[in-house]
Order: structure tokens, then C-alpha cells, then sequence
């Protein structure tokens, strides 16, 4: 089993409710096909480096998955029968990718469990 992570844009004319029905769309075929799902982020909407298809922003998503390497030619097909997907990348990490990719989530789960703490104490 390999450690993975797939960041894909999705066209910033759908509404919120649209985007997070493609995200669980993406995340169903990578656990149908036998992959566990370690984190899935939703960065929102964000604008683009430059221009794709004459649309400046996108909605940004990643999802982490351990699976095997058969996998990622069938999330990248996927990909690329969803017309609502502008951009994607599936890249395998290495194990220092994969450490630093669970230090991050360690740090983001961290604070995100400091913040109640804190609008309490407001």
C-alpha cells in the first residue's frame, strides 16, 4: 500500500452544496476501489495562478488515501470524465512526504482544538 495525495480544482460555478457532492463523488471511487481515505480538505474557493478555460478561480480540494497503485489510473479517469474538474494532480509521497503530511494534520487538528478553547474563554 502506497501513500497518496490527489489536489484537484473544481469550476467555481457551482454552489457549495455541488462542490462537496463532486469531493464525496472522487472520495466514493477511491473507496470502492479498495483505498482508505486518511484526510480530505476542502480549501474553498481561491483564485488561480492563471486563467483555465477564462475562469480566474476555483474550487481547491485534497484528499489523502493509502491504496494501491492500480488506484490512480482510475481516479484520473475519474478526473477526467467529470467536466466540473478544471485541473488535477495524484502524486505518491515518499516517507518523508508522508511524515511531514501527518505532522501537518497533527499541527491543523491541534489548533483546530485550541480554537473552542479560546472563543470560550471570550
Amino acid at each position: 500500500m502506497n501513500h497518496y495525495e490527489t489536489v484537484f480544482i473544481l469550476t467555481p460555478v457551482l454552489s457549495d452544496a455541488q462542490m462537496k457532492e463532486a469531493v464525496e463523488k472522487f472520495t466514493k471511487v477511491l473507496t470502492d476501489n479498495g483505498a482508505s481515505i486518511v484526510n480530505e480538505e476542502i480549501w474553498g474557493l481561491r483564485k488561480l495562478a492563471y486563467p483555465i478555460q477564462k475562469k480566474s478561480t476555483g474550487f481547491y480540494a485534497l484528499v489523502e488515501f493509502d491504496g494501491d497503485p492500480t488506484i490512480v489510473k482510475k481516479i484520473e479517469t475519474a478526473f477526467r470524465r467529470d467536466e466540473r474538474v478544471i485541473r488535477f494532480l495524484v502524486f505518491r509521497n515518499d516517507k518523508y512526504a508522508a511524515e511531514y503530511a501527518a505532522k501537518r494534520r497533527s499541527l491543523k487538528a491541534g489548533k483546530a482544538a485550541a480554537a473552542p478553547a479560546e472563543n470560550a474563554e471570550a
